[in-house]
């Protein structure tokens, strides 16, 4: 999918498009059903962006197939050809197995397509397959299929939309999995699900978790599933502690600033909530230690729900005027500074977002309140 800037695209229709956008992402903000947020998806991307038809698949536990949860626009039946395609099969099974997004403006030209008769007589012409990423992997793929070629201001809203729908869905999936197993041993059972075998053991009697902790701990054992290693589970009086132990491989000795970075999402978000991470290498083994509170205080919660912009004062001013769809020229003349100024304040907003474009920096300011 191309890699658009600002100077491609019509700046206004963008806008109107990011806003439509952000009325269907409030819409599922906040939902715990898989099934439904999808349904919220597909409907308004037709309601919203007449498209032609839009789907969507979340990849099963065994990631070998992908079920499809939701169809709208000219196909709703859940339990056809397609309800259930193998993991690297088909289109959409190729993007969900390589994780790269697929466009086409022609689509009855494409010698993927099973009946090129098909996309003719129901003048289908456009096709975008986004995968639906989480911890660098597909959870899922969005298709969608339209009577004309897609714009790149719709695109690029695209994009954006399947990162919404990606946070969403992981959620949701994970909160499921916790409701469908006994209250008891919830998050013990589906670790021991997601790491296999006997590579848990459980200390202390289990605890009711904060949301927010069980998802992060499941984060965890998910990016652990990659690791040889054991695993505990301590529950003490008021934390609950994820312990590894990594055995070292000879060929890819352990390193601390490797390992640091492969869990430094995960570092960041346990000191949101409270907790802590630590990592130990020894000579032959390390240990990565999760320490979390149960719960989340109260205040915590609300600034995790609602948090402060990391911008500056004059980078809220650009990006104000960034999205009225002023131009670089327009943003020096107002603010009496320079356009290099504006680029260097510009790329820091970038960065401060982990976004690639000014669009999207736009779309995550808008979405959390920091433009009014």
């Amino acid at each position: 999918m191309p890699n658009l800037t600002s100077h491609d695209l019509d700046v206004s229709r963008l806008l109107f498009d990011l806003k439509r956008c952000g009325k269907l992402v409030s819409k599922f903000t906040g939902w715990l059903d898989p099934d439904a947020i999808a349904a919220c998806v597909t409907h308004g991307l037709i309601e919203q962006f007449g498209c032609a038809f839009t789907r969507i698949w979340l990849v099963e536990s065994d990631r070998r197939t992908l079920r499809l949860v939701s169809s709208s626009g000219l196909y709703t039946r859940l339990d056809g050809d397609f309800a259930r395609v193998p993991m690297g099969s088909f289109k959409v099974g190729k993007i969900a197995q390589h994780c790269i997004p697929f466009l086409s403006n022609c689509l009855p030209d494409e010698d993927w397509v099973k009946d090129r008769e098909w996309a003719i007589a129901n003048n289908i012409q456009g096709f975008a397959g986004l995968p639906l990423m989480a911890d660098d992997q597909a959870i899922g793929v969005l298709a969608v299929f339209s009577h004309r070629p897609m714009a790149p201001e719709f695109l690029e809203v695209l994009q954006i939309l399947s990162l919404s729908v990606a946070v969403a869905l992981t959620s949701a999936v994970n909160h499921q999995a916790c409701l469908h197993t006994p209250d008891t041993a919830h998050l013990s059972e589906q670790m021991s699900a997601l790491l296999g075998g006997q590579r848990l053991s459980l200390l202390g009697t289990e605890q009711p978790l904060a949301l927010s902790v069980t998802q992060l701990l499941l984060q965890m054992a998910n990016r652990l599933v990659k690791l040889s290693c054991h695993c505990r589970l301590v529950y003490d009086t008021n934390t609950v502690v994820l312990e590894a132990m990594l055995a070292a491989d000879p060929a890819q000795p352990l390193r601390e600033t490797t390992l640091t970075e492969s869990f430094q999402d995960i570092l960041v978000a346990g000191q949101e909530l409270g907790g802590e991470l630590h990592i130990q290498i020894g000579i032959d083994v390390a240990q990565v230690r999760l320490r979390l509170p149960h719960q989340v205080d109260q205040q915590l919660n609300q600034r995790l729900e609602q948090p402060d912009s990391p911008l500056s004062d004059r980078e809220q001013e650009v990006m104000q005027l960034l999205a009225q769809g002023c131009r670089d020229r327009d943003i020096a003349e107002q603010l009496y500074i320079s356009e290099r100024t504006v680029k260097f304040h510009a790329k820091n907003m970038l960065e401060k977002l982990g976004v690639r474009t000014r669009i999207q920096a736009i779309f995550e300011a808008t979405q959390k309140g920091w433009l009014s």
